[in-house]
């Protein structure tokens, strides 16, 4: 690990198989692209990885579509947050994903969750986000990266999976780990997030 780099904690997820034809990362559906995000993370630039198992969650909101498969990726990376975002985004990009709906269905999501202790854009900006009010969640989003995510507390399908490979990260504004959030949501959210099972795949 250079002296430069931090560790970031990356979320996945897809519900999508990849298009026919596309140039993306996986034609076998949601399962195996999760589980090939390591290989295009490593091209990107992102070293010392650690990855979750896949774990299967229901859409969000209910209904929405097919169920996810869920990941979580410990990273370092040298660069600056945006310019983590802009590699995440083009993995996005090789996987046909399309921005057409918020929380809608997608071939990948690759959400940059955190970057050690950094606060993004400021402490005041973070705090609007996470005290959003929840009607406004879904329909407001912004324009620039928010880190630590505003949502993170609240996402079982987040937690869980980074559970896995960062459970000592603190939250630089919560001030609690990510083990001690996840143990902090309702058991009944818990138990949604559930390993893969490669019979269903």
């Amino acid at each position: 690990m250079s002296p430069s780099a931090k560790r970031v904690i990356i979320a996945a997820g897809a519900n999508l198989p990849v298009k026919p034809g596309e140039t993306g990362l996986c034609s076998t559906g949601p399962y195996g692209t999760i589980s090939r995000v390591i290989e295009q993370l490593q091209s990107a630039g992102f070293s010392g990885l650690r990855a979750s198992p896949v774990y299967r969650t229901q859409a969000f909101p209910a209904g929405s579509g097919p169920d996810y498969a869920n990941a979580a990726f410990s990273a370092c990376w040298s660069g600056t947050a945006a310019e983590a975002l802009a590699a995440l985004h083009a993995i996005e990009a090789e996987a046909g994903r399309e921005r057409l709906t918020r929380w809608g269905a997608r071939t990948l999501d690759l959400d940059l969750i955190a970057m050690e202790d950094t606060v993004l854009p400021d402490r005041a900006g973070f705090a609007h986000w996470l005290h959003l009010a929840p009607e406004d969640q879904s329909r407001l989003s912004p324009d620039q990266l928010i880190l630590p995510h505003p949502r993170l507390q609240d996402r079982a399908f987040v937690l869980v999976p980074a559970a896995d490979v960062a459970p000592d990260w603190r939250h630089p504004v919560l001030g609690r780990t990510i083990r001690e959030l996840c143990d902090a949501l309702p058991p009944k959210d818990r138990a949604e997030v559930r390993l893969w099972d490669h019979s269903e795949t």
